[in-house]
């Protein structure tokens, strides 16, 4: 009776909705989107199309920083978190943080989510050439670097589903909001098309480590 039991327990490790949190600034939070076109939404609705019982929370903050992501990790992993995405950086370089602050940041987010036993993916935002190429190459560094430290799942760039795009000029014109800097609701569906197998990945770990 009790091997039957535990055995169903084990079964049902995940009878309820797999959490995530996607900790980030503007691009995770739906800057200048209604809500049920921000990524958040779109990526849950996305991914509960193709059979995943998941549930995301919106722990995006418009205008964060690393530091404000490292500020708010510890009580975004509440218990009931079973995986995070962290997606940050974006701000560290509108305003030309010294790329190695940004990595310690992210180094922090990652030990704590390792603490804390919370599979994590990692995503990437590349940095301009405007303040240099030593910056830029630093910069772009940190997330394949910390990524492999951790063993997490890694996601080269946010965006990448429009830098893919050919036509720079018509993916602005056609994906971006009046900024400049922010997708709207069709930018982020090609973003979460992008983004979601690797999202897929990370529903894995999730169910593996249970």
């Amino acid at each position: 009776m009790c091997a039957i039991a535990f055995a169903t327990a084990a079964s049902g490790a995940f009878a309820e909705p797999i959490k995530l949190a996607a900790l980030g600034d503007s691009l995770t939070q739906g800057y200048g989107l209604v809500q049920e076109e921000g990524f958040v939404p779109q990526l849950q609705a996305w991914l509960q199309a193709r059979g995943h019982d998941v549930t995301i929370l919106n722990a995006g903050v418009s205008g964060d920083t690393t530091a404000g992501g490292l500020s708010r990790v510890d009580w975004t992993l509440t218990p009931d978190i079973d995986g995070m995405i962290v997606a940050l950086g974006g701000n560290d370089l509108l305003r030309g943080l010294p790329p190695e602050m940004s990595r310690t940041n992210i180094d922090g987010i990652l030990k704590r989510a390792s603490e804390k036993q919370v599979e994590t993916m990692l995503v990437g935002i590349e940095a301009p050439g405007n303040f240099g190429p030593a910056y830029k190459k630093s910069f772009d560094a940190i997330y394949p670097e910390l990524a492999a430290q951790y063993g997490v799942v890694y996601m080269a760039d946010f965006l990448a589903g429009l830098t893919a795009l050919p036509d720079r000029a018509a993916t602005m014109r056609q994906y971006m909001q009046a900024d400049g800097i922010h997708p709207n609701a069709a930018g982020v569906a090609l973003i979460v098309e992008a983004m979601g197998p690797a999202v897929e990945e990370l529903l894995g770990d999730v169910k593996d480590g249970s």
